[in-house]
């Protein structure tokens, strides 16, 4: 299988998550599931449904995990050396000469990614672009409105 970029940050939500639904949501679900089915005829009892369709999710989504962290590939860019190019978990600034705005965003994986958070997917078209790029280049991406200038002001590897 390929292996999936992932930040130490990205990583770590992960493990959280797939402890919290190891120690905290799978038994509470088993709970549920017993409590049901104490209630009678499985066939009419919608708690008895409900709480085994919570426990296919919950399962589903710690196999989705354990599989996404078997094959990630965790990048610690602080480790890396600083060369003032733009790569996978640097964080960069960037200044759209359209708009006159300047941004900051951190480049991770798919998983990790949250445009509110300024957390921009390495698979997005603006990192597709700035990929590579060093301070002072402009790069151009095409978006549905036009195409948008932007020139990168600072690399950051934190």
């Amino acid at each position: 299988m390929r292996q999936i970029p992932m930040t130490v940050a990205g990583a770590e939500a992960l493990r959280e998550e797939l402890a919290r639904l190891k120690s905290e949501d799978r038994p509470r679900i088993i709970n549920a599931i017993a409590e049901a089915r104490e209630h009678g005829d499985l066939k009419e009892n919608a708690e008895y449904h409900a709480a085994r369709e919570q426990q296919s999710f919950c399962e589903g989504r710690i196999q989705e995990i354990e599989a996404k962290l078997s094959n990630a590939q965790i990048i610690d860019v602080t480790k890396l050396p600083e060369t003032g190019r733009v790569i996978f978990g640097t964080t960069v600034t960037i200044y759209n000469t359209n708009t006159d705005e300047e941004v900051t965003y951190k480049i991770v994986g798919d998983d990790e990614a949250d445009i509110k958070k300024n957390l921009l997917s390495v698979n997005s078209p603006i990192a597709r672009a700035l990929i590579g790029k060093s301070v002072d280049d402009v790069t151009i991406v095409g978006t549905p409105s036009g195409d948008i200038e932007y020139e990168i002001v600072r690399v950051e590897h934190i």
